[in-house]
Parts: C-alpha cells; structure tokens; sequence
C-alpha cells in the first residue's frame, strides 16, 4: 500500500507544476486578448501569468533534467563531474 501512495505522490509533484504552468499561459493569453476589446493590456495578469508559467516549466524541466542526469541519458557536457581521487 505505501507503493501505490509515495506513487500518487509523485505523480501529484509534477500535476500541480503542469496545472500552475498551464494556469499562467492561460492567464498571459487572457491579458494579452483584452487589449483587443478593452485596448488596454491587463500588464498585472499578464506578469502574474508569466511568473507562474516560468515556475511551472522551470520545476518540470529541472526535475527531468535531474532525473535523465541520474540516468546518464543527458550529453557528456551535462553530465555530473567525477571528484578525483
């Protein structure tokens, strides 16, 4: 049973990323619109939106570029510096 929930866990640590990410697009998409009915650029939701898109990216990004690092499926470049000994 702690399988199926340190699973569900997981999967929620990259939903709610996708959600704030995909919640800021919307939000940018929605300012950006209103000038067209409006004429005035809703700048507050816009940025608003942008923060939560970049976080939201940022987090999902860095969380497959760790994951694939472990994995040694990243370029040579990317990969983690060995200590000498």
């Amino acid at each position: 049973m702690q399988a199926v929930f340190y699973r569900f866990i997981a999967i929620m640590l990259l939903v709610v990323p996708g959600i704030t990410a995909t919640y800021g697009f919307l939000a940018m998409k929605d300012a950006w619109f209103a000038q067209f009915d409006t004429g005035s650029v809703l700048w507050g939701k816009f940025l608003l939106g942008f923060v939560l898109f970049g976080l939201g990216v940022a987090f999902i990004g860095g969380w497959t570029f760790f994951r694939d690092r472990k994995r040694n499926y990243v370029a040579p470049r990317f990969r983690a510096k060995r200590k000498k000994e």
